[in-house]
């Protein structure tokens, strides 16, 4: 699809996908994980390394499973990346007032 026949107006998947990946590498959890994992792989015992001609990377995993993008994806553009018609533009005091009434 060419970027003249997309809607202008509507967050591409790629995009989603890329802030969701940005999101997860920095996220503390991630980190967390890896810290006390000392950065060492729980299957083989290797750990990470840096060293030129050396290299080696770990990965964190889900151990709950695979995860759903697809379902992902869709509750974001379902709730969160809505069409502008669904949306309105406040200052803070009143888009607070308008969470608190709900």
């Amino acid at each position: 699809m060419k970027q003249s026949d997309r809607e202008p107006n509507i967050t591409t998947r790629g995009v989603i996908i890329h802030l969701l990946r940005m999101l997860w590498l920095h996220s503390r959890e991630r980190r967390a994980a890896l810290k006390r994992d000392d950065y060492t792989c729980q299957g083989c015992h290797r750990k990470q390394s840096a060293a030129k001609g050396k290299e080696f990377k770990v990965e964190v995993h889900h151990c709950a499973g695979s995860i759903d993008w697809d379902a992902i994806i869709e509750y974001i553009r379902r709730n969160l990346l809505v069409d502008h018609s669904r949306l309105v533009t406040l200052c803070k005091e009143c888009h607070d007032e308008e969470e608190r009434e709900g």
